[in-house]
Order: structure tokens, then sequence, then C-alpha cells
């Protein structure tokens, strides 16, 4: 029996038609699965592979995809199939070719399509179901209040997952503080919106005609600025999308001082997967914030 059967299987049960791949090939480009491209010879699917026991990220990860492709706002890889192969969990994805080059109008259209998919809402913040950033579970219990949410699922769990890591003493000492104290940082009252939630410059790419394609989403219901912040962290990102956003949807007065209350998270999230080369980052951030709050 061929190793990668259940693919077959799975891209012949979305596409009504048998598929038998030529030769896979391993693709790179990310850090926390492994990515093949299956080709006949005249259609081509990406796949990402994990361990089996990663199924279930997997899983969440089509939901979020197919819940962004919902919205019609802005193009995403369409989930085909999630399942196992072998010992590995497999998430099979339309093929999008993302040769093309960031050019003036495919950023300003990026800006203009990512307001429009936070312009897509519901009554709370978090999602139907947890799933994941990089690697770390994400919790996602529909929560009424956004500064509740917030305080439980994104900064109280990164912190207490950074303890049982070993990173105590300032980190917690001072987080805690922040925790306790930053209800006024979110006093501008945001509406539940679609969020990319993992929107770094390395999910975005665009086709040979320019068009902007987000993935890897860690999809949930949040401030619209989080997404926004995450864009600013670690660059890849021009003033024409920004300025495109801003024309659709303009930011709220005092995004920039939240801006780095949103990106604390990602960077703890770096830290609890990747290490301590992030302590000092985080740390900075808690100050600044801190000092904001007086």
């Amino acid at each position: 029996m061929n190793h990668w059967a259940p693919i077959f299987d799975a891209i012949e049960a979305a596409t009504g038609e048998p598929f038998q791949a030529v030769s896979p090939c391993d693709v790179s480009g990310g850090c926390i699965n492994r990515a093949i491209v299956l080709d006949d010879g005249r259609r081509r699917f990406f796949v990402k592979l994990n361990r089996a026991q990663r199924l279930p990220m997997f899983e969440a990860e089509a939901a979020g995809l197919a819940e962004m492709l919902a919205t019609q706002c802005i193009r995403v890889p369409k989930p085909l199939g999630t399942g196992l192969v072998g010992s590995e969990a497999f998430l099979l994805l339309e093929y999008v070719d993302l040769s093309g080059g960031r050019t003036a109008a495919g950023e300003a259209q990026a800006g203009r399509q990512l307001a429009a998919l936070h312009r897509t809402t519901r009554k709370t913040f978090g999602w139907d179901r947890d799933n994941t950033i990089g690697s770390t579970p994400q919790p996602n219990a529909p929560t009424e209040n956004w500064i509740a949410f917030w305080r439980k699922h994104r900064l109280g769990f990164q912190l207490q997952l950074a303890a049982q890591q070993g990173y105590r003493g300032q980190l917690q000492s001072r987080g805690q503080r922040l925790l306790e104290t930053f209800d006024p940082l979110l006093s501008h009252d945001p509406i539940p919106s679609l969020l990319h939630g993992d929107l770094w410059g390395g999910n975005i790419g665009y086709t040979t005609d320019g068009t902007p394609v987000l993935y890897d989403p860690a999809v949930y219901f949040g401030d619209r600025e989080a997404d926004l912040a995450m864009t600013e962290l670690f660059g890849g990102f021009s003033n024409r999308f920004y300025a495109a956003y801003n024309e659709v949807w303009p930011l709220d007065p005092g995004y920039p001082v939240r801006k780095d209350f949103y990106n604390l998270y990602h960077v703890l999230n770096h830290l609890n997967l990747f290490g301590s080369g992030y302590l000092g980052q985080a740390l900075r951030l808690i100050d600044r914030l801190l000092a904001q709050l007086g």
C-alpha cells in the first residue's frame, strides 16, 4: 500500500477525482510542521505533517481557514481534509502559488481586505473551539467581556505557562501586577472581530498576479487591534498596508499603547516556545505598560 494513500483518498473525497502523486516533494518554510507538495503532473496540493497527537491542532486550523474563507473577504488556502498517515497527522490544503512579490497595489489590497475581514463580528469574544498559536494551546472559551477574556485566556494563560517552564521571579511579579491593573488600557470598548490571530509577515504571501493570501491562522474573535499589533512586531508590512486599512476602518486613539500590550502575548508565547532569548523583551514591554498605568 502506498504510504500516502490516506492523503490520496482525502484528495479524491474533496475533489471527486482519483489522485496519485508522481513524487512527493518536501518544502521549507515552517518551524512547527513538516510540509510537502503532492503533484500528479496535473494538480498540486499542499500538505502539513506533524506527530499523530497533533491532529486536533490541524483540525482546528482547518476550521479557522474555513471560517475565514466563508467571509470571502481575503484569500486563504482552502482546507480539503485532515487525518492520519502512518505515524503522522496531516492537514491537506489547496496549493496556492505564492511566488509573486509584494507590490504597492497588493499591499494596499491586503490592508483593505483585512479591514473587511475584521468587519465579520459576533456577540462574544473567543471562538467555538480552542486552537493553537504556533504549537502552544490557545484557549478560546466564549466570553462576553474582552478584559476578562484577555486576562484569563491570553496574558494570564501565557504567564502560567512561563511559570511552569521556570520563568518566575521578576517576570511573574511584574506580570502579575500588570495582570491585575491593565483594565484602563482596554477602555476603548472593542467589538469581537474575526481575527487571523497570528498575523506576522511570514503568514502572508502574494500570488503571481499580486493577490494577497493569508495562511497559518490562529483564529478567534477579538479586538481587531490585536491583529494590527502583531503586524508591527516583526515587520514585513509597509505604510501602504496601514494607510489602506485606515481608509476602510480607522484605528481608535490609544492604539500605540495597546499595540505593546497585545504584542506582549506573542512575546511571551515566543518565550515559552523558543526560550530565554525573549525574556528581556517581555520584561521591557511589561515595564513600559506599567509606566503607562502609573
